[in-house]
């Protein structure tokens, strides 16, 4: 192997810590995702109103898609990359996922709910890292 060869092979393959954190952040964001879509769609809307407020204050419907796109958002997270079916569906759901927790930040900040939004916002870092990740640096190729 020359010199120029070793360089180019070096700077294409992601570092172990890279790869690492991806994977980590990707589990942690679909457990996380997942886990709170069936919530969402799996408890009655009083039980949920008691633990957070604005889900009795909102139409059914729209607790219920928020919950779905929470689902769908945790599984294409992590799927596509685990099975390497499609694994750029896995970019594709984590600007999906960032998307809906830059809504969640503006909705709330439009209820007054400031207190409620530095969760959403590291969210949204970590599906952004995510993106870039699985996209620029550490793709995972398909079967």
């Amino acid at each position: 192997m020359t010199h120029a060869t070793a360089q180019v092979t070096e700077a294409t393959t992601p570092s172990k810590p890279l790869r690492i954190s991806l994977w980590a952040v990707q589990g942690f964001m679909a457990v996380l995702f997942t886990g709170t879509g069936l919530w969402k769609l799996l408890t009655p809307i009083p039980e949920l109103a008691a633990m957070i407020p604005w889900a009795g204050q909102v139409p059914a419907a729209f607790l219920h898609a928020t919950g779905l796109i929470d689902l769908c958002g945790g599984l294409g997270i992590l799927l596509p990359s685990l099975t390497r079916i499609r694994p750029g569906l896995a970019v594709l759901a984590a600007l999906g996922c960032a998307a809906l927790q830059v809504a969640a930040v503006v909705f709330h900040l439009s209820r007054g709910e400031a207190a409620n939004t530095p969760f959403n916002v590291l969210l949204v870092a970590l599906a952004i890292f995510v993106a870039w990740g699985r996209r620029a640096k550490a793709p995972i190729p398909p079967r």
